[in-house]
């Protein structure tokens, strides 16, 4: 059985329970109930009815739904997550099934135990709702870009009080269609007034529906793996920023008077450079201290990976069995965004023609999207149709004149073409070399991510040539956008990434969502090689220290034993002083 204090401090690691004092954590750890677990083992099905409130002390368990077709695999929780507390608040069936995934201990609070809980603290209730809001709207968006073991913790729009300011405008614009009514009930026969406020209320009534769909689209997610920020304006905008977990150096919350009433406010998480800022966020306190759980959750899984690692290396040393790494310690790595494997046949279709993303031996190279490539060539597009018109129009006016046509034979001589229709043809290869220059400047200007780094090349025909690099485990933070009516209806958009004091900029690329996410994964990977090869090389020089301790231990220990050899250890002592002075008793055991 787990001792009580290390349960309290279990439940205080556990945003849920945040804000109570150790004395408090202590009357809920003694509520709990330990249940050791064998792998696989079912702990509730879908469809039964809430025994109580469940919290993973130990091991792994996976959610599943059942489904006419089989089972849909929903998520894995790990040591210090939670479940069951959605069917209780909600006094509903359960909605999904829990299984080990492996031998696992489960602290269990029965339901009558749950409601005195939050009878007595009524401060944990909005954690909980928090939790829950969180996974049903995780539920109903789907995000496709999350990695297949990517678990969202927190997720929320910005406060209504943000709608509502939105909304503000459009309800102001409402007194222009009122007092055209007005208008044209006072006056008789008027019926302008009638169409143009119909027209002016229809379109602000459109204008509203707009900006609530508007604040409806910007999302504020915390995984087990990053901070998101989603930010999308229909149309016209569409922006991921995300940090990993690893990079964060503070969380900070900022409040006003207004926003403590009606629980909104602004919370700032802080990386090397700069920082994600999560503006009008519903429960900001709830949203920092998971932030911060996960954060420092990460950190601790880091440091049980690097012990069971060291143990390892050193039992090799030691001609021991080496114990196999757990599988999932370790944040998963970031995958590719699912969209980027799912085209449409036109998109596929133009990619390959246009070529703008080309992977060929884990290096991903990119082009700007082809809509750039049609508006520069749209001048000389315009040059060449005019001169083919007009060409038209000379071969048609010399058809229809007499005494003229396009060869004309003077003298019985060799057929001469007409002088205008020549100097267009010339025109014509003039405009086609521009265009071909206008190409090749295009499909110059590309973008590489190599396993070890990222480049901007930028090139012009028979000119200057510029490269810009960094190395891909030095990138601090990425962020993509759309902007306008074109990017977001073809997809293509810029990718931001943060280096240092710098940032390099991958400009108007195809699914710029997926050239994020390709960036990530290999940055991702290249620092989880580069971490492992130190700490792989510290592992094996400590290793060979402690294996050349342990292997001559006997001989050390025989050495300090016999108070004649304390001279040999200390030839500047042959009284054996040093002893009698409190360093050192003659038999190895100092004082400190």
């Amino acid at each position: 059985m787990t001792e009580l204090k290390d349960l309290v401090v279990f439940l205080n690691r556990i945003h849920l329970f945040g804000g109570l004092k150790d004395d408090q954590l202590a009357g809920i750890a003694a509520r709990l109930e330990e249940r050791p677990l064998p792998p696989n083992a079912v702990i509730f099905e879908r469809g039964e009815r809430p025994d109580g409130f469940y919290l993973i002390y130990k091991g792994k368990v996976k959610v599943t739904r059942p489904t006419q077709k089989g089972t849909d695999f929903l998520a894995f929780l790990s040591a210090g997550d939670y479940f069951g507390e959605e069917a209780l608040f909600e006094k509903r069936i359960r909605s999904a099934t829990i299984t080990t995934v492996e031998d696992s201990t489960i602290l269990f609070l029965a339901r009558d135990d749950f409601e005195k809980l939050l009878t007595e603290y009524e401060k944990l209730r909005p954690n909980f709702l928090v939790a829950i809001k969180s996974r049903k709207l995780a539920r109903a968006l789907m995000f496709k870009w999350l990695g297949p073991k990517e678990v969202i913790y927190f997720l929320a729009r910005r406060h209504k009080i943000r709608l509502y300011q939105t909304l503000m405008a459009p309800f102001f614009v409402l007194f222009i269609p009122f007092l055209l009514f007005l208008w044209a009930f006072v006056s008789t026969n008027a019926t302008t007034p009638y169409a143009v406020g119909g027209i002016v209320l229809c379109a602000d009534l459109l204008w509203a529906v707009w900006r609530a769909v508007d604040w409806s689209n910007d999302y504020y997610i915390v995984t087990n793996q990053r901070v998101v920020w989603v930010e999308r304006v229909i149309g016209i905008y569409d922006s991921r920023q995300e940090v990993p977990l690893s990079t964060i150096l503070a969380v900070n919350v900022e409040t006003d008077a207004i926003g403590r009433i009606l629980d909104y406010g602004n919370v700032s998480v802080r990386t090397f450079v700069g920082s994600i800022r999560f503006d009008y966020v519903d429960h900001p306190v709830q949203a920092a201290d998971m932030i911060r759980e996960y954060w420092e959750r990460t950190k601790v899984i880091g440091t049980q990976a690097q012990k069971i690692a060291m143990k390892n290396a050193l039992r090799s040393k030691l001609g021991l069995t080496v114990h196999p790494m757990p599988g999932d310690e370790l944040p998963p790595i970031v995958m590719e965004d699912k969209e980027v494997q799912k085209k449409s046949v036109l998109r596929i279709v133009l990619s390959n023609v246009f070529k703008l993303r080309v992977e060929d031996g884990g290096t991903v190279t990119y082009r700007k999207h082809w809509f750039v490539l049609v508006q520069q060539a749209a001048r000389p597009l315009f040059f060449f149709f005019g001169v083919v018109t007009l060409i038209g129009i000379r071969i048609w006016y010399l058809a229809r004149t007499e005494n003229n046509a396009v060869f004309e034979r003077i003298d019985g001589g060799i057929p001469r073409p007409d002088t205008i229709v020549v100097s267009l043809l010339f025109a014509i290869l003039l405009i086609f070399g521009w265009m071909v220059w206008e190409y090749v400047d295009w499909s110059n200007d590309i973008f590489k991510v190599t396993p070890e780094e990222i480049i901007d090349l930028d090139k012009t025909p028979f000119g200057s040539e510029e490269r810009r690099s960094a190395q891909i485990e030095n990138i601090l933070s990425t962020e993509y956008e759309r902007i306008g009516l074109t990017g977001y209806l073809l997809n293509y958009g810029t990718v931001y990434i943060t280096v240092g004091g710098t940032k390099l900029a991958f400009e108007d690329v195809l699914d710029p969502a997926g050239v994020q996410a390709d960036i990530n994964r290999r940055r991702m990977a290249r620092i989880a090689k580069k971490n492992d090869d130190n700490a792989s090389v510290e592992r094996e020089r400590m290793a060979t220290w402690l294996a050349a301790y342990h292997q001559n231990v006997t001989e050390f220990n025989t050495t300090f034993s016999t108070p004649q050899d304390a001279s040999a250890i200390n030839p500047g002592d042959p009284d054996g002083v040093i002893g009698e002075q409190g360093y050192g008793d003659g038999n190895g055991n100092g004082d400190g």
